[in-house]
C-alpha cells in the first residue's frame, strides 16, 4: 500500500470526513454532511487538533481522501497506569473497499499506539456492523468485553 498517505487532517479534510461517516445506512441516520457544516463538527475538530492525545487521521491515494479514522491516546490508573489506544469513526470509502485500505489504516493506528507506549488498544464497532466485527478479529482484536452506551439528548 505504498501508494497510500495517511496524515493529520486539515480543517479543509473535514466536509469529506463527515461525508465518509455519513456514507451507510447507520451513518445516514447520525451526520449531516450537507455544507455549510454544523458548528458542532467544527468544534469538536478544534478541540482535537489542540489536544496532543486525539488525532484525526486521512488517508489518501493520488490525492483523493478515501478513509479516516480517529484516535486517541488515553491515560488510566487501571493496568498499573497503562496507557490505552482508542481507535473510533473508521471508515474507506465504498469504491476502496477490500483493497487492503483498512487492514493499513488499522496497523498503522497499532504501531501508533505501540511508539506512544500503550499497553492496550480497543476500539468499538455497532454490534450491526458484522463485516467489520469480522475485520477487526482478522487483525486480532478479541471482543473481550461488552460495550454499553448511553444516547445523551443535546
Amino acid at each position: 500500500m505504498a501508494d497510500l498517505t495517511i496524515r493529520p487532517a486539515r480543517r479543509a479534510d473535514l466536509p469529506s470526513i463527515i461525508a465518509l461517516l455519513a456514507a451507510d445506512d447507520l451513518g445516514r441516520g447520525r451526520e449531516r454532511p450537507a455544507e455549510p457544516l454544523d458548528p458542532r463538527y467544527e468544534a469538536a475538530f478544534a478541540a482535537i487538533e489542540a489536544d496532543p492525545n486525539h488525532s484525526q487521521v486521512v488517508v489518501e491515494r493520488d490525492g483523493q481522501l478515501i478513509g479516516c479514522l480517529q484516535l486517541s491516546f488515553i491515560p488510566g490508573v487501571s493496568r498499573f497506569g497503562g496507557w490505552r489506544g482508542q481507535i473510533e469513526g473508521v471508515r474507506v470509502a465504498a469504491d476502496q473497499r477490500n483493497a487492503g485500505v483498512g487492514r493499513t489504516m488499522i496497523v498503522w493506528a497499532v504501531d501508533q499506539c505501540r511508539a506512544r507506549g500503550c499497553d492496550l488498544v480497543q476500539l468499538t464497532t455497532d454490534a450491526r456492523r458484522v463485516d467489520a466485527q469480522r475485520f477487526y478479529g482478522s487483525l486480532g482484536f478479541v471482543a473481550s468485553h461488552v460495550g454499553m452506551k448511553l444516547t445523551l439528548e443535546t
